[in-house]
């Protein structure tokens, strides 16, 4: 990823402008309430914004790692309401194995490590068996791009509402829809996963995401923070004045510079070395999620009675926090993966590998 990337930039202004104009409280209130954004997607669609990490040869933008980021850390810090982030990654994994991505919300399944879902060949097509749970907008999307092993190998399908049924509708504490879905039924179609690709990487991929759209969410609550403390006033000054708020804000700034650098590293790595960035996928997901608790903390002291009020916008961020951090992985999970990673390579080869992943 080049910090000076054209299309980068160009990227990075685009959804900047279009999710600040578009999502405001209103809209997060009526999407919680259960109401379609249709025209908000339309709009996202229009600027290309799903197809970032398509090839330019199969209508996409032609993006790498790079360049989803800026996007998908927009998507989380304006809070937006549609599966932008996992149409981002379901238009990855098709591309990837030679599948056309559908002009139209996607999502993918399954999002839990230890979940699978079966693809077995059936006359010239394929055929999706298996349950998933906690499935981002499950409910919402009528295409899912599926993870699963067909004859021991493993295989992406592109999948329809018709081959699957919602047995559980569920939210997160986002009030994102996170449903249990079963399969039993056709593929639009199915491929084999490159080589090129570690299906034991998959996840962390899915989990780089989740830190990114953390780390905008975390900016937006440092905005809001350092606004608030700007505006509140007691004893005749603004208390963001005074010494204790004024340090409580530069330690939220410092995670939240530290969060987004975690994420930063991992997509130049994922852009240099593909599925080989397991390392700074697994640490960007462990540092992001460690600063969601932190930053939650620091904003709702600094708003006091104030920020716990659902009239107060704070908490479209906070809650979106609490629930990204523990999704694809949660902090702890990550530390221990990376623990065993490392433990691996032995006490003499340990500081060889780290320094040499620079």
């Amino acid at each position: 990823m080049s910090g000076d990337s054209e299309l980068r930039t160009i990227l990075s202004d685009q959804v900047n402008r279009l999710l600040a104009d578009r999502v405001g409280k209103g809209v997060l209130e009526a999407a919680e309430a259960g109401a379609p954004q249709d025209q908000l997607w339309q709009a996202i669609e229009e600027n290309g914004l799903p197809m970032v990490l398509v090839p330019e040869d199969r209508g996409g933008v032609g993006g790498g790692w790079g360049e989803a980021e800026v996007v998908i850390r927009a998507a989380g810090k304006y809070l937006a309401p549609v599966p932008l982030v996992e149409s981002i990654l379901a238009g990855w994994l098709l591309s990837n194995v030679g599948l056309e991505m559908p002009l139209a919300p996607i999502s993918i399944a399954p999002v839990r490590a230890d979940e699978a879902l079966s693809i077995t060949k059936d006359g010239g097509g394929y055929r999706i068996s298996g349950m998933a749970t906690r499935v981002p907008w499950g409910r919402s999307v009528e295409r899912l791009a599926i993870f699963g092993r067909c004859e021991g190998e493993p295989y992406v399908a592109l999948v329809d509402s018709d081959a699957w049924t919602v047995e559980l509708e569920d939210r997160n504490i986002a009030a994102e829809p996170r449903d249990s879905l079963r399969f039993n039924g056709p593929a639009v179609a199915a491929a084999p996963l490159p080589d090129s690709i570690n299906p034991d990487r998959l996840f962390a991929f899915c989990a780089m995401a989740r830190a990114s759209q953390i780390a905008g969410a975390l900016e937006m609550a440092l905005e809001q923070s350092v606004q608030y403390a700007n505006d509140r006033s007691q004893f005749g000054t603004p208390i963001g004045k005074f010494q204790a708020v004024q340090q409580e804000l530069a330690r939220m700034a410092g995670e939240v510079a530290a969060a987004g650098a975690a994420v930063e590293a991992a997509c130049r790595a994922a852009d240099r070395v593909g599925s080989g960035a397991g390392f700074e996928l697994a640490t960007a997901k462990i540092r992001a999620s460690e600063a969601a608790s932190i930053v939650a903390s620091i904003a709702h002291q600094t708003h006091g009675a104030m920020g716990f009020t659902y009239e107060h916008s704070l908490h479209f961020a906070t809650r979106r926090l609490w629930s990204w951090r523990a999704e694809f992985g949660s902090e702890t999970y990550w530390a221990e993966h990376l623990g065993r990673s490392l433990a691996a390579h032995g006490g003499a080869a340990l500081w060889t590998h780290l320094v040499g992943r620079a």
